[in-house]
């Protein structure tokens, strides 16, 4: 007789062996899809989602606009409906700001007659131009690459543009926007 008869021990080894198998492949999937997907992300092209047209929007003013996420799940449902703030500078010149806090995330309201976007969770406030005003955040509203093309104002959802450096005064001043040195906060 041949010692090829499998013991109960050895039948519990074998069992423990391929459950742990399946268990590091199921963990090993998503965490190298983790790992490639900023460089099967970074081929796509990010998708353009309109607004609306550039009429809705009128010079001088800031409007809250609605567009569904391009980058939703199945069960994303109502929360795939996403806000921004439009403002139109003049002509076809617009900034499209995201709704969001850059402390924290908070949706920020519009305030016309301060002409300050507000911040109810930490007080922060920026400026209609989406420059840090006061508060905690320590940069400005994150914007939207923006376009217009046959009189629809579209965006390119799925990506924020953090603030940058402001534009010269004389850039400022030429696009109508009210010009005023600002200083830092004290430390």
């Amino acid at each position: 007789m041949s010692n090829q008869t499998l013991t109960r021990r050895g039948l519990f080894m074998k069992l423990g062996v391929l459950f742990n198998g399946v268990v590091a492949i199921a963990l090993a999937v998503p965490i190298v899809r983790y790992l490639f997907a900023s460089a099967t992300r970074a081929n796509q092209a990010l998708p353009w989602v309109p607004l609306g047209a550039i009429n809705e929007f009128p010079e001088g003013e800031t409007r809250l606009a609605t567009f569904r996420s391009p980058i939703v799940m199945p069960t994303d449902g109502k929360t795939a409906d996403t806000a921004c703030w439009v403002r139109r500078i003049e002509g076809e010149q617009f900034q499209v700001f995201a709704v969001n806090c850059a402390h924290l995330g908070c949706p920020v309201r519009w305030f016309p007659q301060a002409g300050l976007f507000m911040c109810p969770c930490h007080g922060g406030a920026y400026y209609r131009d989406g420059s840090r005003a006061s508060g905690p955040p320590e940069r400005g509203l994150f914007e939207y690459p923006f376009s217009v093309k046959d009189g629809v104002l579209t965006i390119q959802a799925g990506h924020l543009q953090p603030p940058g450096p402001s534009p010269p005064a004389s850039a400022k001043a030429t696009a109508g926007w009210r010009v005023e040195e600002r200083t830092p906060p004290c430390a």
